[in-house]
């Protein structure tokens, strides 16, 4: 079991006292309802949360769990298939190899170490041992070369963590993408590969490239050799948002806001030790790394990895109940997408009375979808709310407590909400509205995201007095339920993907035949919103729809944001000022789904 203890001399200096060592986090009494967050906040926030940073939890972890499993990487779908297993110490070691890996290449705390990693162990090393060196910027394989280069010249990355190896590449292609996009970024100093544990004979490593297993061996696995002292303000990682077929724009999380969200969620969901979730969102997600992970691994659970594909493998979903059923777990988590897939899936007779709390989040769940999904495994999925401004969580529905479809639970211990009226843009106003009238929801919390990278993102992001404009639209209750009824921006969110509508909109402008267009989002019970355009022709030109639709498909590079249905019209509708008017375009689109679409 790893101990705390003073770090010894090396050749970077005299040793230093390690930080003070704390309890991992554990529920301070069960949550149920807001009065049982009021007394949470009896307590000062600074005497309810000590560790002040990711790397902090994670010792803490392995001071108190020592051999106890923290992860478990499923190579296979198949339940009965052998799974490899890092205990709480190994896990901390390998963040300590990683972390001093990184400061030997030359990274300081403010560089940026980017991953392209599908589902593998390795992708929590890139995470916490990143942000113990400097700042963590996991990346969506799915990007286009374009894309990633922008996002990590934006963050001026300086070394790449990237996937596997031309003899076995698999689905991934990951490490061919990495060579290219490698090209693209100047500031890169080196790209480290992991190799897939199957490969036997990798293939010779191009100049400026190592391997990240044989570098991080070679480094002293119980501190960092750093001896850096990382304050709560400390940025840890970067993450792209506002729409992840938009521009990079790139939010920063601190330590002090990334260690809230782990004891907030642990708090309000009742994590215990012997929990085990398996977690089959991607970590290049705040719900996979945050809600998904750092809150498991500060509490001493489990968190089982199904196969680098994660939940986009098909063999995990067809086998998904009796890998509950192998692993025990005791909690369910996905996306609806997800979700409405795992409600196809008959249960048979694998036992599931192991699982005891279900949440889900990103993209609203269906009530049809939540109502089969208890009357399948027995437990109510909880609505919450979350976003990479806040950490990844905003809200939570606690297990006990019931909630109609639309419902995202209450509010976090120390955090502050309001619902204001639209201005005449469609903004936050500084007028609050009362309980039960719907308007934008603003937040103040200790997990709020220290901004965007570029600072001109961040003009409409906070109200002139510090909240965070949130876009949604809702109203509180007379229980202080949180409520959501739709969003004032023009994001299509389909399967929990952010899609910007321009990137679809300015793809089909460019064919010659286009005049106007605008795309929006139908509704969909199994995606929440599909993507959608709709588009006039230029007097005189001639265009089919399938050949529009052909057009815009082959210009947006990411596939969540390909438009399912080009609509050609007489007029588009416009506001007085000459606006496209798209509440009629949504109404539009609403329609067509329900009697003309199949």
């Amino acid at each position: 079991m790893t101990t705390p203890h003073p770090t010894p001399p090396s050749a970077d200096g005299p040793p230093t006292e390690a930080p003070a060592w704390h309890a991992p986090f554990a529920p301070v009494r069960p949550v149920r309802t807001p009065a049982d967050v009021r007394a949470l906040e009896a307590t000062p926030l600074a005497e309810a949360i000590r560790p002040s940073s990711t790397y902090e939890l994670i010792r803490n972890s392995a001071h108190a769990f020592g051999d106890k499993t923290a992860l478990t990487f499923l190579p296979s779908a198949e339940p009965g298939a052998p799974a490899v297993r890092w205990s709480y110490s190994e896990l901390l070691a390998r963040v300590h190899q990683t972390a001093n890996a990184l400061h030997r290449l030359g990274m300081q705390p403010g560089d940026a170490v980017a991953a392209l990693l599908p589902g593998c162990l390795e992708y929590h090393l890139a995470l916490w041992g990143g942000a113990a060196a400097g700042i963590a910027q996991p990346l969506n394989p799915l990007l286009s070369d374009e894309k990633l280069a922008s996002l990590m010249n934006a963050a001026q990355a300086r070394v790449l963590i990237a996937w596997g190896d031309d003899i076995a590449e698999g689905d991934h292609g990951l490490w061919t993408k990495a060579q290219r996009v490698r090209g693209l970024v100047p500031t890169l100093r080196t790209v480290l590969r992991v190799t897939p544990h199957d490969v036997t004979q990798p293939t010779p490593l191009p100049a400026g490239c190592a391997d990240f297993h044989a570098l991080i061996a070679a480094e002293p696995d119980d501190r960092l050799v750093s001896r850096r002292q990382i304050a709560p303000t400390d940025i840890a990682a970067y993450f792209h948002t506002g729409g992840t077929t938009g521009a990079p724009k790139l939010a920063r999380h601190s330590h002090g806001a990334q260690v809230f969200t782990a004891w907030a969620c642990v708090q309000l969901q009742g994590v215990r030790v012997d929990d085990v979730a398996i977690n089959g969102y991607p970590l290049f997600h705040v719900a996979g790394v945050l809600p998904g992970s750092i809150t498991s691994l500060s509490a001493g659970a489990e968190t089982v990895i199904p196969t680098p594909a994660l939940f986009r493998n098909k063999a995990v979903i067809a086998n998904f109940w009796k890998l509950v059923e192998a692993h025990r777990a005791t909690v369910l988590t996905g996306v609806p997408t997800v979700l409405a897939a795992l409600a196809n899936v008959p249960v048979g007779d694998a036992d599931l009375s192991s699982l005891r709390y279900g949440r889900t989040g990103a993209a609203p769940m269906p009530g049809e979808l939540a109502t089969k999904l208890k009357q399948l495994i027995g437990i109510q999925v909880h609505e919450s709310l979350g976003m990479t401004e806040m950490a990844g969580i905003s809200t939570i529905t606690p297990p006990g407590m019931t909630s109609p479809p639309g419902c995202v639970g209450i509010r976090l211990p120390y955090t502050h909400w309001r619902i204001v009226a639209l201005d005449e843009q469609g903004g936050a106003s500084n007028r609050e509205l009362p309980p039960g009238e719907s308007g934008m929801v603003l937040f103040k919390s200790p997990n709020l995201f220290s901004g965007f990278l570029d600072e001109a993102d961040n003009r409409h992001a906070f109200t002139p007095d510090g909240w965070l404009a949130t876009g949604d639209l809702g109203y509180i209750d007379d229980q202080e339920r949180l409520h959501l009824s739709g969003r004032s921006k023009d994001l299509i969110i389909r399967s929990g993907h952010n899609i910007d509508p321009k990137v679809i909109e300015d793809a089909l402008a460019a064919h010659p035949a286009v005049q106007l267009c605008a795309a929006v989002g139908a509704p969909d019970a199994y995606a929440g919103e599909l993507p959608v355009v709709f588009a006039t022709l230029i007097p005189g030109a001639v265009a089919t729809e399938d050949e529009l639709l052909t057009f815009v498909s082959e210009r947006v590079d990411e596939p969540p944001a390909r438009p399912k249905r080009v609509t050609i019209l007489d007029t588009m509708p416009l506001t007085n000022v000459g606006k496209i008017y798209k509440p009629d375009l949504r109404k539009m689109a609403a329609d067509m789904r329900q009697h003309a679409w199949p």
